[in-house]
């Protein structure tokens, strides 16, 4: 008999008699009726045989016993209300009811996502008549066993923060993620938490609202009782209507025990305010539906709300994070390197100009600059009229300027932006983005190999740690195999493979079918591409993160130590799956002579590095360094497949906005 309902009037069927027989079981199933006869029977199929709804005495009795007992539950079940010893019966009782299977029970009066109207009254041989007394007698009943005290009005505190427009205010993540020692600390106390609505579900006088602030992946349930409610029926109604998806809330509320399942606490609200409410003519861009990654970089200045973007950022900060306590913990400096530079690290030209001229109304040459000056290099004359009276550009990369430091202070890394003016539109190439530029004097390059490992392996251990539900969402809705990729990383050593090695693999496995490749033609010398690299890894690594080692010296930069062959120098590129190069480092030049000659071979201009060869004329060491391109670890570490998707706002040819 538990959870038998009354069957209402439906037009496809005729008003039925208020019978027992008549009421519909938990399971929605009904039975088959005939037409009403005559006489005003229902008969109901059985088989071949049909039997008589009205004229059958076991029927009646059976029936009749059932509303004696309906009667006499409900009677118990007020009682209960002010009887805390019987709340375990009640917390594990469950009541059938039209709608969200959270809503079915009372341990499940919790979060959906669907709007919940009004319901048909229930008649429930569990704990009570409305929904309403089932969650009053659930809080007030455990909040009596717990010790704490039952009152509905705040503290001048917690009001006093509530009322302000900035104040104290406790984070969703502190109540959420709390240690079980720590949610009995909670258990009680009045907090005030502001964020914005994720969903909201409404009835007369019972409304469930969830609300999330960006410090943790799930937000948190706040409980709205009209009758506790500062302000009432009134300014319930007034709440519940403005604080639609999307709008800003500040909740004062008390932290108890929750019935929901999936969370320990929630919060009874005292009294809440719609901060920002959205506004009713401009439809709001983030509905209840998944939104394409490409739609939501058009709206780069929201995207933060959604779960995948608030996620990212969680795990970017993390891996930040992580990575300063790596270096902190072995005793290296930062260094903030300067973004505007006259000096080309990588050689290649790829870089923005920075000036203040006006390219509409370009200055003439001075007067007093002589004729044979401008014949020289008019280009320098044109720019001594400049901000910095030379060419110059945003940086590409710091490690020069670490360089500097490194010869002084032993241990330094660089984490900043860096920008490339590359007409790239791939998934891996941005026009801004960040870098960590470690540089270790007294090093070689297995020393950095070593270093850019251990690294990498700190800041995944970081990210597990701080951002567990994050990952695990990634690993749900974007890469299947992130878990193991993750447990991998911390646990197992990188593999390491000379280029010629690698290079040699390379042919063997393309001469198999070389159909398969965009790009089949690998020798000695070629620039490996991103299929080569993610095959190394993937295929020859069996998912590991690979180091390739020794390059051709003619496809790297300037600045990379000569091997004693003559044609490979000291440089390495850290390879992952899905990503390809996700670092790439060397040991450095520390030789004067080779440095000068290589600078010529490369066309440089000597007197432009004239401050970087003075650091190999007065006591020059081995040195080495590398650098990690920040937004290729955080997809790595994510599984997120476009660089563009896992920074803020991507700067990229074409877009610049934001």
């Amino acid at each position: 008999a538990v959870g038998l309902k009354r069957q209402a009037s439906s037009p496809r069927r005729p008003n039925l008699p208020s019978h027992p027989m008549f009421w519909r079981l938990p399971d929605g199933g009904q039975p088959h009726y005939r037409s009403c006869p005559a006489d005003g029977t229902l008969r109901r199929r059985r088989g071949r045989k049909e039997t008589s709804a009205v004229t059958s005495p076991r029927i009646l009795l059976v029936g009749l016993a059932v509303v004696l007992m309906m009667l006499g539950t409900n009677i118990l079940g007020r009682l209960r209300e002010f009887c805390p010893s019987n709340v375990a019966a009640a917390a594990v009782s469950s009541v059938t009811i039209r709608g969200s299977s959270r809503m079915n029970n009372v341990k499940g009066l919790g979060r959906g996502r669907e709007v919940i109207g009004v319901r048909r009254p229930v008649f429930s041989l569990a704990i009570g008549t409305s929904r309403l007394q089932r969650y009053q007698t659930f809080v007030r009943s455990t909040a009596a066993a717990e010790g704490t005290t039952f009152t509905s009005t705040a503290t001048e505190d917690s009001k006093s923060s509530f009322n302000s427009q900035g104040g104290k205010r406790t984070r969703v993540a502190e109540i959420i993620n709390a240690t079980p020692e720590n949610q009995e600390v909670l258990k009680g106390k009045e907090v005030v938490v502001k964020g914005w609505v994720r969903t909201l579900r409404s009835q007369k006088q019972l409304a469930f609202m969830e609300v999330n602030d960006g410090s943790a992946f799930s937000g948190i349930q706040v409980v709205i009782n009209a009758e506790e409610l500062e302000g009432g029926q009134e300014k319930f109604d007034k709440v519940t209507g403005e604080a639609s998806t999307g709008a800003s809330v500040a909740v004062l509320g008390r932290v108890v025990s929750s019935p929901g399942k999936g969370q320990s606490l929630e919060l009874q609200c005292l009294d809440i305010k719609v901060v920002g409410a959205v506004n009713e003519k401009d439809k709001y861009p983030l509905q209840k539906k998944r939104h394409s990654l490409e739609f939501l970089r058009s709206i780069a200045h929201l995207r933060a709300r959604t779960n995948t973007f608030a996620a990212v950022a969680r795990v970017r900060s993390s891996l930040a994070m992580g990575i300063h306590d790596y270096f902190h913990d072995l005793g290296f400096n930062h260094l903030h390197s300067p973004i505007v530079t006259a000096s080309d690290c990588e050689g290649a030209g790829e870089m923005f100009r920075v000036t203040t001229l006006d390219p509409r109304n370009p200055p003439a040459l001075k007067q007093e600059a002589s004729d044979k000056e401008v014949e020289e290099d008019p280009e320098k004359e044109f720019y001594k009229q400049d901000f910095f009276s030379k060419p110059a550009f945003l940086t590409v990369s710091g490690q020069l300027s670490a360089e500097t430091a490194a010869c002084a202070l032993g241990d330094v890394y660089t984490f900043g932006p860096t920008f490339r003016a590359e007409n790239s539109q791939t998934s891996r190439h941005l026009a801004e983005f960040w870098m960590i530029e470690p540089e270790m004097a007294f090093a070689d390059i297995s020393d950095a190999m070593d270093n850019c490992e251990g690294m990498v392996r700190a800041a995944a251990k970081a990210a597990m740690k701080e951002c567990a539900d994050d990952l695990a969402f990634f690993g749900k809705f974007y890469e299947k195999g992130l878990p193991e990729r993750l447990d991998l990383i911390s646990k197992k050593p990188f593999k390491r493979i000379e280029y010629s090695k690698a290079v040699e693999l390379l042919q063997e496995e393309i001469a198999k079918d070389p159909t398969k490749w965009e790009y089949p033609e690998v020798e000695f010398g070629t620039d490996l591409a991103t299929e080569h690299e993610r095959w190394i890894c993937e295929k020859w690594g069996k998912g590991s993160a690979t180091f390739v080692y020794n390059y051709p010296r003619d496809i790297k930069a300037f600045y990379m130590r000569d091997n004693d062959d003559g044609k490979t120098v000291a440089a390495f590129d850290l390879l992952v799956p899905g990503v390809g190069e996700l670092a790439g480092g060397s040991q450095r030049e520390e030789r004067q002579d080779v440095l000068s000659k290589k600078l010529k071979e490369f066309d440089l201009n000597e007197d432009d590095y004239w401050w970087y060869m003075d650091l190999r004329k007065y006591g020059s060491v081995p040195h080495a360094g590398y650098g990690v391109g920040f937004e290729r670890l955080v997809c790595y570490l994510t599984g997120m497949a476009n660089v563009r998707d896992v920074i803020p706002f991507p700067r990229y040819p074409g877009n610049a906005e934001f």
